[in-house]
């Protein structure tokens, strides 16, 4: 089985930053794609940003959502099976909870996907 921890999530203050990480453990062979996803209060939950594998795909390469383009940038620690998501000029818009996912090949299930728990960010006006 796989387990994902998240951390960093919080308070800030509208312009602010925060780092969340999100890091994965357990019977892993290889991890896929890793995303960072949201949901807000009353809304659904959307990708925020995600990022391939260059052991998949031969090239890494990212994609966000176009509310948080030139704001918030995706990487990875393939060493550390940890995925990152550093948020800058936070707005109140972007309070929600975030889940972070990852898609991993374990060595007795193969392909499946994995989330995890789910980190508070706040951003107040």
């Amino acid at each position: 089985q796989v387990t994902l921890v998240e951390s960093g999530g919080g308070l800030v203050q509208a312009g602010g930053s925060l780092r969340l990480s999100c890091a994965a453990s357990g019977s892993i062979d290889r991890i896929g794609v890793m995303a960072w996803h949201r949901q807000a209060p009353g809304k659904q939950r959307e990708v925020v940003a995600a990022i391939t594998s260059r052991a998949i795909t031969s090239s890494e390469s990212t994609n966000y959502a176009d509310s948080v383009k030139g704001r918030f940038t995706i990487s990875r620690d393939n060493a550390k099976n940890t995925v990152y998501l550093q948020m800058n000029s936070l707005k109140p818009e972007d309070t929600g909870i975030y889940y972070c996912y990852v898609n991993v090949r374990t060595i007795l299930t193969g392909w499946n996907d994995f989330w995890g728990q789910g980190t508070q960010v706040t951003v107040s006006s």
